[in-house]
């Protein structure tokens, strides 16, 4: 499944660094598809394939969830328009 990854960020730096880690630190068969922030850094989308909401948010909130308050929804893959496989 697509999970999208919501982010408010609180603190621009710190989160990409802990987004950069967990990008490192990916689970088995999980692939990052999209990382992309507002112009003003203060919203963060991230796009992960893995098997469930659960996993994206454990290890995404273990790297970079103390710089965010982020919401995790399952993608509508079947909609989306240029969303890469």
């Amino acid at each position: 499944m697509h999970v999208m990854a919501v982010s408010t960020v609180s603190d621009e730096g710190k989160f990409w660094s802990g987004v950069k880690k967990a990008h490192a630190k990916l689970p088995k068969g999980a692939r990052w598809k999209v990382a992309v922030a507002s112009k003003d850094g203060a919203k963060a989308v991230n796009i992960i394939t893995h098997d469930s909401i659960e996993g994206v948010r454990d290890f995404f909130e273990t790297h970079a969830g103390a710089y965010a308050t982020t919401e995790y929804f399952e993608a509508d893959a079947a909609n989306a328009v240029g969303l890469p496989r």
